[in-house]
């Protein structure tokens, strides 16, 4: 009854599969409307993957507004790029990593001074 995330993709090759995927988008916005859910274009995004440079962006109106394009998108906790490389997600990945390791270089850094202290006292 209740949806959090909804992802729709087509694989497009020429114009009418273009066609097909912007006929998704108006019956899903019926859909909504039918149902009472609110959907927000402004806060959806539009990724194409393809290894080669696109030139012409894609315009794909959902409820009267163009939904906007980006380079990638996280997706499960997968960061997908357009051109189909890891670079973003391995980024945030080890940066994470790396937020966690001085987390915990600090925590028992202040454990040992603790333990220190005690045992002078």
């Amino acid at each position: 009854m209740f949806a959090d995330d909804c992802v729709m993709h087509r694989k497009t090759v020429n114009s009418n599969d273009v066609e097909k995927l912007q006929i998704d988008l108006g019956r899903l916005g019926e859909w909504a409307m039918e149902n009472g859910m609110k959907i927000s274009p402004g806060k959806s995004i539009a990724v194409s993957f393809v290894r080669a440079r696109v030139k012409d962006p894609l315009n794909f109106p959902l409820l009267d507004q163009v939904i906007p394009q980006a380079s990638s998108c996280k997706y499960l906790g997968i960061i997908l790029r357009s051109d189909l490389t890891w670079t973003d997600h391995i980024n945030c990945t080890a940066k994470e990593a790396w937020k966690i390791l001085l987390f915990t270089t600090r925590i028992l850094n202040k454990l040992k001074k603790k333990k220190n202290f005690v045992r002078n006292v």
